[in-house]
């Protein structure tokens, strides 16, 4: 093994590493190890981004979650009360039988809506959040 190289193990759910290879052969990736490697590579700059931005920002929260797991949506809606000062309003869409898509407008401190996004991503039940700013710095 290569040195500076660390080999570890994930648990992840058949459907779930059924569509991730689906993926990286379709985008050519020559191994697991690779697509997993860019992804967290991705995922690094996404979070160094989120911790890098200032200020006043408006933008919008995309929160996909599994409305099956007992109590996500009320932890959601309660969130969103918590952050009242941020949160300007939401869009509830449903995707299929098990998931919904929460769109939440934000405006104001970056930190705030930052706490939003790391509580929010911690909620069990809660597939997948990213906040999209739309203007950076407004009047």
């Amino acid at each position: 093994m290569e040195e500076g190289i660390t080999r570890i193990g994930v648990s992840l759910p058949k459907n779930l590493l059924d569509e991730f290879d689906r993926i990286i052969s379709t985008r050519g990736y020559s191994s697991r190890s690779e697509a997993i490697r860019d992804a967290i590579r991705n995922y690094i700059s996404e979070y160094r981004w989120l911790e890098s931005e200032k200020g006043e920002v408006v933008g919008v929260m995309v929160v996909v979650y599994d409305h099956n797991v007992k109590g996500v949506s009320d932890i959601i809606i309660d969130l969103q009360h918590d952050y009242n000062d941020v949160v300007t309003s939401s869009t509830h869409i449903h995707l299929n039988k098990d998931q919904c898509l929460e769109l939440i407008l934000v405006k104001g401190k970056m930190d705030k809506i930052r706490g939003l996004v790391d509580r929010l991503s911690a909620t069990r039940g809660v597939l997948n959040v990213k906040l999209i700013t739309a203007v950076k710095k407004f009047e």
